[in-house]
């Protein structure tokens, strides 16, 4: 009964507007689109939409389809292009989610020789999400996570893949840098430089300072991890960062690693994969590149 099509025509007239530019999206007449939802009501013995002057308007059956359009169509389409690439001999587009800023960079490392042993996968990463990652992992908007705090949850297996330390990183003449640790209450008069995520998904709050109650006195954000450490270089504030990220930007910026808390705080990145795809070829091979680490 339900066709893709009908689906489409619901998800372009959401994007366009109108049925006018729905249809041109489309490369149908607008009596086409028209015909095949009035053929789809016929069909279900229920209105889709109800027109308004030269608007239309959906009804709570046409709303439910245009969710389900949303959901579906992208899985479908990704079976196109899946298909496609097999018949080609190819597997295609491996696509890879963020959840984590700083875990980028060892991707990277990860990347390059999972290319060399895969010449037949390409690799996407995504990003825009933020922290949806599970939601556009069930979507199958992305068919790996990489993210250091998973979730449980049904048909999603997440693996442990590289062990890290979450750190204090200050300027070489901070008045931290020379402590063995860095407690809550040191922090209280301090700029803390963090990226854009909720202070509920950042360690250093949920870890350190909250069970304290204790706030810096003042938090920023920055989207970029050059800036946020050239800051810190400067003197302009402190951020909690993977040890093993500022042994890098060690290099090139007077900046040093202070423990957080006197035990630490220990972290792992976790690349999440949905059960059923688990076994897939390009994605076992990825997970087996990332435990055996970066080159």
């Amino acid at each position: 009964m339900i066709e893709r099509i009908h689906l489409r025509i619901l998800r372009q007239i959401e994007r366009d507007g109108s049925l006018t530019a729905a249809a041109k999206s489309l490369h149908l007449t607008q009596s086409a689109l028209s015909h095949a939802i009035r053929k789809l009501e016929d069909q279900a013995g229920t209105a889709i939409w109800r027109r308004e002057g030269r608007r239309i308007r959906l009804t709570p059956a046409g709303d439910y389809l245009l969710a389900a359009a949303e959901r579906l169509l992208p899985q479908l389409e990704r079976l196109d292009t899946v298909l496609a690439d097999y018949a080609a001999g190819q597997y295609g587009t491996l696509r890879i989610g963020m959840e984590c800023h700083p875990c980028y960079r060892w991707l990277l490392k990860i990347v390059e020789p999972y290319l060399a042993a895969w010449p037949g996968v390409d690799i996407d990463v995504i990003q825009a999400f933020r922290f949806g990652g599970m939601a556009a992992l069930f979507n199958h908007d992305i068919d790996i996570l990489v993210t250091p705090d998973p979730l449980t949850k049904r048909g999603v297996v997440f693996e442990p893949v590289f062990d890290y330390e979450q750190v204090l990183v200050v300027a070489e003449a901070h008045r931290l840098a020379g402590r063995e640790y860095v407690s809550a209450e040191a922090l209280a008069d301090e700029v803390l430089l963090s990226y854009p995520v909720d202070p509920a998904r950042l360690d250093i709050f949920t870890e350190l300072l909250a069970p304290r109650r204790i706030m810096p006195r003042q938090h920023k954000t920055l989207e970029s991890t050059d800036i946020m450490l050239q800051l810190v270089a400067a003197g302009r504030g402190v951020a909690a960062l993977p040890r093993w990220l500022v042994d890098e930007y060690r290099e090139t910026l007077a900046i040093v690693p202070v423990r957080l808390g006197r035990s630490g705080i220990a972290k792992q990145i976790h690349l999440g994969v949905r059960r059923d795809s688990r076994e897939e070829a390009p994605i076992a091979g990825f997970l087996t590149a990332a435990r055996a680490g970066p080159a």
